[in-house]
């Protein structure tokens, strides 16, 4: 089967959206990762939220923003795939999704994410090209990607 992808505003989202996508959320970035932090940043207010839908579950998320609210250039972030569905690849069809999103809704092209360290080669096989040194973000290496 294939996954159903919808974009959404904060305000569209229904209770339900916002709270599976918010676990998925917690289970990936906090529990998985084993890193303390605050998600609820003050930026969800201001997304696109990328969902990805399997058989009525979100599998796969990721926010979508216009320039100036996390970067310069319009952004993608918090890239998630649960881990029970990795296996099938979907984090390919999200990036492509999310990339699609940004010129849809916000007719932008170049794209920066803050990007983990060891996700380097897969941001890199959507056309991102690394632009920073190694980070820290959360006591995890970061690096900031650009797709022109």
């Amino acid at each position: 089967m294939e996954l159903k992808w919808k974009i959404k505003p904060f305000e569209a989202l229904t209770v339900h959206e916002l709270y599976d996508l918010l676990r998925l959320r917690s289970e990936i970035f906090v529990v998985e990762q084993n890193c303390v932090y605050l998600d609820l940043d003050g930026k969800d207010k201001k997304a696109l939220h990328l969902l990805g839908e399997f058989e009525g579950e979100i599998v796969a998320y990721s926010r979508l923003f216009d320039a100036g609210i996390s970067f310069d250039n319009a952004s993608i972030g918090r890239v998630v795939v649960d881990a029970n569905y990795r296996d099938r690849k979907w984090g390919h069809e999200l990036m492509q999704e999310a990339i699609a999103g940004i010129k849809s809704n916000f007719g932008k092209d170049k794209i920066t994410i803050g990007a983990q360290l060891y996700l380097k080669k897969f941001y890199e096989s959507h056309g991102f090209v690394q632009t920073s040194e190694m980070y820290l973000e959360d006591d995890i290496p970061h690096i900031e990607m650009i797709r022109e």
